[in-house]
């Protein structure tokens, strides 16, 4: 089985209706060269200092850069992006609300073995969510190509709907090929890994992932951004990264406030009542 590809004008829906049927769906050309350009060159300091994994999952000549939109304003265009906004507010719907999980550049050395295949969701400390219960919509950016030769990850696709803590190796695997500037967009249900590196250059794709607002974030977005960057954001990005509710009654700050209001007093919604 192979990874559906989809044209860059495709709606949410279309998007949507592969991850659910398959786990994972590439689209191709979405970003334009130059955005993908300026987001290289405002994260070329940091992911030169970022060390490389200290353990095989991570990778020890994989260097995984966070923080992407504190250290990359172009990124947040990203973050943000429409189509994957609307992907994710069909494919996580069931939910009241779904927020930012992780921002990371994962940029895959040369002669890396490949990582270990797993599910994202096993993040939740290997809970074990309902099966057809999805709790995460993720983007893999291709910022430059992704090959099998040099690293694409490998996907099992359908495994989205397979029994939890399966073993699964890189032959039961197909690669996630695609060119610079293409997104790979995946459940944290189904199966897959970065894929090796067998040759001389280095694999980076930006890993952009939404989670149900009511779960903790990977990425923990209010130390990665500073305040004093986060008080500079529009609205709708702060909300996205958490300073919003999680549901009826997660997330708000001291006397029943809107969490907005940490950064942008008088914005927020009116106070609710809880039981009791």
């Amino acid at each position: 089985m192979t990874i559906k590809h989809l044209p860059p004008d495709s709606g949410p829906e279309a998007v949507a209706e592969a991850l659910s049927s398959d786990g994972a769906v590439i689209v191709d050309d979405v970003a334009p060269h130059d955005q993908l350009d300026r987001i290289a060159g405002e994260l070329e300091p940091s992911m030169r200092a970022t060390p490389t994994g200290p353990d095989d999952f991570s990778g020890r000549n994989t260097r995984r850069t966070g923080a992407l939109i504190a250290r990359s304003p172009t990124a947040r265009q990203l973050v943000t992006h429409p189509l994957i906004l609307g992907t994710a507010g069909v494919f996580l719907g069931h939910a009241t609300n779904f927020q930012l999980h992780l921002t990371q550049a994962i940029a895959i050395g040369p002669d890396s073995p490949a990582q270990p295949i797993h599910r994202d969701q096993w993040a939740f400390d290997f809970f074990r969510f309902p099966s057809g219960y999805e709790v995460q919509c993720n983007t893999l950016w291709a910022l430059t190509d992704f090959t099998e030769a040099n690293g694409a990850t490998r996907v099992v696709p359908g495994s989205n709907k397979a029994e939890d803590r399966l073993s699964f190796t890189a032959e039961d695997t197909v690669p996630a090929e695609m060119e610079r500037g293409s997104v790979l967009v995946y459940s944290g249900s189904v199966y897959h890994g970065g894929g090796a590196n067998r040759t001389q250059d280095v694999r980076v794709g930006l890993n952009i992932t939404y989670c149900l607002a009511w779960l903790r974030q990977e990425e923990n977005q209010y130390l990665s951004v500073p305040r004093e960057v986060a008080a500079t954001l529009p609205t709708d990005l702060l909300r996205l990264m958490g300073y919003a509710r999680g549901a009826y009654a997660l997330g708000y700050i001291d006397d029943l406030r809107d969490p907005i209001e940490a950064v942008r007093p008088g914005e927020g919604s009116l106070g609710f009542a809880t039981s009791g």
